[in-house]
């Protein structure tokens, strides 16, 4: 594209709604859903709300899914064809791990920003109960040796090689490839690294569990969240969940070590869902009469060294990416952490939130007022669908911001797989 085709100038990217199915445990009442039907539900929602059955409705709708089956290979367009949005809308997938939510969001408000295109939807979606099954790796090296053979004998040569132990499937693992080691046992390292405690994750836990219970209360959700499959509420919600509660369960990551501090309840289960957010240029919504919840105006990405890097000293921990990209981030904005009314952490352990808020205080950042920390709830208390937290929290925090009657600013902070994060920023005018 030569430089004559692009905008003269960037536009104002308008985050004008959000839908998603509540999430749920694995192997619980999504365990038969597909990625694509839970994302086509998400997606029908927010077509039905904001009315864009249309031709032409959307610009594109770009999502993805960390855990895919071989049928998911475009999963974004065969989930538009199967759902109310209009066939004649391109879409794409995309994937960074727990980022994916977000960096599809970034994605499509890029395109907007430039004038490539006035709406777009970003989303994601994934099932840890329907994960796919790879061929155990030797069968499928004998499989393949079979099927070059030029001759009936040489495929049954090769055939004979079949042992029952090749019958075993690979499952997919929650681990790190060049470590070996699970995320919650990389977490376990940060926690140590940083002096994180039991009783401090326990609050925090507890803390999301009840703010999340408000906020339906409220009816917060009501035009977030589209039931699917008999649920009206995320199934992880536990409203009478308290810290007392939460200590009597033992460790479940980090015993390798004395007084290990990670338990199932200040860690997110296996989950299942998806979500999905609209956005649009400002003169897009206006003409069809839709309010903007608020702003798209900053992100960015960074990655740390968990293998090779400081990860003892607790810098360059698998999930510690975020401590990186946000003071980045807030530099080339002008900002800092006092000018956030509302802060988002995406909640894959509660002792990686505190050590990235430890983090970011040690860069000079300052600290986060905790009532000011995930007031709807998190992660924790949510469950998450790996490829949908992003869209999640980005349609939270955008209704969040347009509730209040003054000009707000919500921080945006996701931590991801491999050692990356990807952060933004919300500003409601």
């Amino acid at each position: 594209m030569s430089p004559q085709q692009l905008s003269p100038s960037v536009r104002r990217v308008a985050i004008v709604g959000g839908a998603r199915i509540p999430f749920a445990r694995s192997d619980s009442p999504y365990a038969t859903a597909s990625n694509q039907q839970m994302l086509t539900a998400a997606l029908d929602g927010l077509v039905e709300r904001h009315g864009l059955d249309g031709p032409g409705a959307v610009g594109e709708f770009v999502a993805g899914a960390v855990l895919k089956h071989s049928r998911d290979f475009n999963l974004a367009r065969e989930t538009v064809l199967g759902s109310k949005l209009h066939p004649s809308t391109p879409a794409y997938d995309i994937q960074q791990a727990c980022g994916t939510g977000l960096q599809a969001v970034i994605a499509a408000a890029n395109k907007i920003a430039l004038g490539q295109t006035d709406s777009a939807i970003a989303g994601g979606a994934d099932t840890a109960s329907d994960a796919p099954l790879g061929v155990n790796d030797a069968l499928r090296r004998i499989l393949l040796e079979a099927r070059r053979a030029k001759t009936p004998g040489g495929r049954l040569k090769a055939l004979a090689k079949v042992r029952p132990g090749h019958l075993v499937p690979d499952i997919p693992r929650n681990a790190e490839p060049r470590t070996g080691l699970s995320m919650g046992e990389h977490a376990a390292v940060t926690a140590r690294a940083w002096g994180i405690g039991r009783a401090a994750q326990d609050e925090l836990a507890a803390a999301s569990h009840q703010r999340l219970a408000a906020a339906y209360e409220r009816g917060f959700f009501q035009d977030l969240v589209v039931p699917f499959r008999g649920l009206a509420r995320d199934q992880n919600l536990r409203p009478g969940s308290t810290a007392e509660k939460l200590a009597a369960l033992k460790p479940v990551f980090g015993l390798d070590h004395p007084e290990p501090t990670m338990t199932a309840g200040n860690s997110t289960p296996l989950t299942d869902g998806a979500a999905t957010v609209l956005l649009a240029s400002e003169d897009w919504a206006r003409e069809r009469g839709l309010e903007p919840l608020a702003y798209l105006t900053a992100y960015e990405t960074a990655a740390v060294d968990f293998v090779g890097g400081d990860v003892a000293g607790g810098e360059d921990g698998l999930l510690m990416a975020p401590a990186y990209a946000v003071p980045r981030m807030l530099e080339r904005a002008g900002l800092g952490l006092d000018d956030f009314e509302l802060v988002e952490i995406h909640e894959a352990f509660a002792s990686q939130v505190l050590a990235t808020l430890a983090a970011w205080e040690k860069r000079g950042l300052g600290t986060v007022d905790r009532a000011r920390l995930n007031v709807a709830g998190s992660s924790l208390a949510t469950g998450h669908p790996f490829a949908a937290t992003g869209a999640r929290i980005v349609a939270t925090l955008a209704k969040l911001l347009s509730e209040r009657d003054a000009p707000a600013r919500g921080l945006i902070s996701v931590c991801a797989a491999g050692g990356q994060g990807v952060t933004a920023i919300l500003e409601r005018a």
